[in-house]
């Protein structure tokens, strides 16, 4: 009935199951708790902010009625782009023109412009060559996982990790791996990581992105950085080991959605003004134009400062005190376990890995499901085997279906009887000694 584009993109996959799991609803009667999807928090001080321009735009003429009844260019309206481009430029000394910015629905469809454009069969001079993109650390965003529209497009190095004391861990980039895949695949055209990343919390430090920027530059390909969660909004990151970085070989994937605005899908490019052009020209042909709203009612505070202004006194704060509770009651109700929970360093996740289950996650996710505990087992975001065996296959990680990722937004008492039930559901099925 469809075609191997529409089997292939309508198919099981870890992002339409997270997707379904935020509106199915549950069992008539039964608690819920929300911890899989990847919903920000609604923060009084962020709504209050919109709130404010929104009637500002309201009571401005008719500039509601025109924001609403026309489109804007491809690339994105141009007050916003302008305003984008000059607060990262005034701000971070970047060479970023009007011209080294585009808008697209959401930085998901973003990503899969980029990787499309970017990945899969070339043919120049009648030859035929079939190009990828590498993930230099997994676990890595499950909704990078089914993006490319060609088979075997993606391909990963699984990360290095320390353990610690107190039941905590972290993830880096294995870069002597990352370095040796690339001076034996000319096919790799291009690298991905997200900052913060998405699932575990991690963030990659700056000598390891200044590593993966020079590694770029070295073989003449892109490195894509997410940063949806990042600097300088919606600042939810911890670690002071983390400066905003762009240059011409840098693509930086920015987005309004953690800072408060998920519904109005504004997704913001930095990059040079090749990609910018290519990306305004499949926004053109695949949705005529980007979603006005979000641009319009985030343009102004970006000009005038105030978005990141509050990006710094309340969303960085406001995650940072629920991400520790959310550790301390993980410490708390898993005492006597053998688990462990990434290094809390920023984003709106957690990532436990929980060494002595016995059950694979997929597994735990669904006994989950039974208590009204929605989380997102780890399988999905290992994702990328190589099919040329220079790599092991990213199922072969030591944490492969025994972490899951869960999203500490909601309401502190959610999240807290939220990993109490994990936690007996846990016990229920560790190996015994």
């Amino acid at each position: 009935m469809f075609s191997d584009f529409g089997k292939k993109m309508t198919g099981d996959s870890g992002i339409l199951r997270l997707m379904e799991d935020l509106g199915s609803p549950l069992p008539p009667g039964m608690p819920s708790y929300s911890l899989g999807g990847g919903n920000p928090a609604q923060i009084p001080e962020i709504e209050a902010m919109y709130r404010r321009e929104m009637e500002r735009i309201m009571s401005d003429g008719r500039r509601f009625e025109d924001l609403i009844g026309r489109y804007d260019g491809p690339q994105g309206q141009i007050d916003f782009i302008e305003a984008v481009a000059s607060y990262l430029s005034k701000t971070y000394g970047w060479n970023v023109k009007s011209e080294n910015v585009a808008v697209c629905n959401g930085s998901q469809s973003a990503c899969f412009y980029l990787f499309n454009l970017l990945s899969g069969t070339f043919t120049q001079n009648g030859v035929q060559q079939k190009k990828k993109i590498l993930f230099p650390l997994v676990p890595e965003y499950v909704g990078y996982a089914d993006q490319g529209i060609e088979n075997d497009t993606f391909v990963s190095i699984p990360s290095k990790f320390e353990e610690y004391d107190d039941h905590t861990f972290k993830y880096f980039a294995d870069l002597e791996k990352v370095e040796n895949y690339l001076s034996h695949h000319e096919e790799v055209a291009a690298m991905c990581v997200s900052r913060p990343t998405n699932p575990t919390g991690n963030v990659l430090t700056d000598v390891e992105i200044e590593k993966l920027s020079a590694l770029a530059k070295k073989y003449s390909i892109p490195l894509i950085i997410d940063n949806a969660y990042g600097l300088p909004w919606p600042h939810i990151i911890f670690s002071k080991d983390a400066t905003p970085v762009w240059n011409e070989n840098i693509i930086l994937s920015m987005s309004l959605s953690k800072i408060g605005l998920p519904s109005l899908r504004t997704g913001i490019i930095i990059a040079k003004k090749e990609i910018v052009t290519a990306l305004s020209n499949l926004n053109s042909i695949i949705a005529l134009a980007s979603g006005s709203l979000g641009q319009s009612i985030a343009a102004n505070l970006i000009r005038s400062g105030e978005l990141v202004k509050n990006a710094d006194s309340c969303v960085r704060p406001f995650y940072e005190r629920k991400n520790l509770l959310a550790q301390k009651w993980i410490h708390k109700y898993f005492a006597g376990g053998d688990y462990a929970v990434h290094k809390g360093e920023g984003s709106i996740f957690l990532w436990i890995l929980m060494r002595d289950l016995s059950i694979t996650t997929m597994e735990f996710y669904a006994k989950l499901k039974e208590r009204g505990v929605i989380v997102v087992p780890g399988e999905y975001f290992f994702f990328g085997s190589d099919s040329s065996s220079d790599l092991p296959p990213v199922q072969n990680h030591p944490h492969y279906s025994k972490c899951i990722r869960l999203n500490y937004a909601r309401p502190d008492d959610e999240v807290e009887n939220g990993i109490r039930i994990i936690s007996e559901v846990y016990r229920k099925y560790r190996r015994p000694l």
